[in-house]
């Protein structure tokens, strides 16, 4: 491949010296390059340049995820570079850009369709449908109260939860929020669905995993003493939308996938050990 679109975290890479470095490196050896510098701009139609057959994230996972939304609705495979601290989605470490972009020149990847969710929020308002490749986090919006959901699957009643809030992950983003709220950390490449809850006010209430055509509903009754509950569902933390008692929000597996381009040989084992002794 050749021709790329370049997605620039701006407080990452603030004077720009990274973008610099990879579209000079690109471009000398015959590369076509697009610099997007603002990561909730749309992506540029093409015109008479081609269409683009790869786009670079120079960030980390946050910067990526953006981009990953941004790029639902065309076919083109994502690379994170990292610019962060602990990047489980963004492969590229700053130090071995180089190499990275030869493999790329060479076509020497593979590419990997991940899963998505799409979340269903139903209010008095009507419905919106979102996106997320990591998760959809549901939490509190006000103060600092114990918050209680109503958790169906398939149409059946699951159980009444009582805690923080409630994550819903696909296997991408089980090394996220998911791990830091005590879920299990699952192979990326897998197709299923993650429930767990943050801070869950009991002492057995374990993660739920889930088949990827399993569909969870989860309403916000009145809480405690009859009281209003206000939320939000988070899409991939960037994008939320409020609930309150008598909404829900519908998750399923979304009918559209994020092809992320993989350079590295390692396990996935082997990746998760290095990432987890940092």
């Amino acid at each position: 491949m050749n021709r790329f679109y370049l997605i620039t975290n701006e407080v990452k890479d603030p004077d720009g010296s990274y973008t610099g470095r990879i579209t000079e490196y690109l471009e000398k050896r015959g590369g076509e390059v697009i610099c997007v510098d603002n990561i909730e701009a749309a992506l540029p139609k093409e015109k008479h340049d081609g269409v683009k057959e790869c786009v670079l994230v120079l960030g980390g996972d946050g910067t990526l995820l953006r981009a990953a939304r941004n790029m639902m609705d065309r076919d083109i495979p994502l690379l994170g570079i990292n610019l962060g601290t602990l990047g489980y989605l963004a492969e590229v470490e700053i130090g071995a850009i180089e190499p990275a972009l030869d493999q790329l020149l060479a076509d020497d990847y593979t590419r990997e369709e991940r899963m998505m969710l799409a979340g269903t929020v139903n209010s008095a308002e009507g419905s919106q449908e979102h996106y997320a490749l990591n998760d959809i986090v549901i939490t509190r919006c006000g103060s600092l109260q114990i918050l209680t959901f109503l958790i169906y699957v398939n149409g059946q009643f699951l159980n009444r939860f009582s805690a923080d809030g409630m994550i819903v992950a696909t296997p991408t983003g089980s090394t996220g929020y998911n791990m830091s709220a005590g879920g299990p950390v699952v192979e990326p490449a897998a197709s299923l669905l993650l429930l767990t809850p943050i801070c869950p006010h009991t002492l057995n209430t374990r993660s739920i995993v889930l088949a990827p055509e399993d569909e969870i509903r989860i309403e916000i009754p009145q809480g405690k003493d009859g009281r209003q509950q206000s939320v939000e569902a988070n899409y991939d933390g960037s994008h939320k939308l409020s609930l309150r008692t008598g909404d829900n929000i519908v998750i399923r597996r979304a009918d559209r996938t994020t092809g992320i381009l993989k350079l590295n040989t390692e396990s996935f084992l082997s990746v998760l050990h290095k990432k987890m002794s940092e």
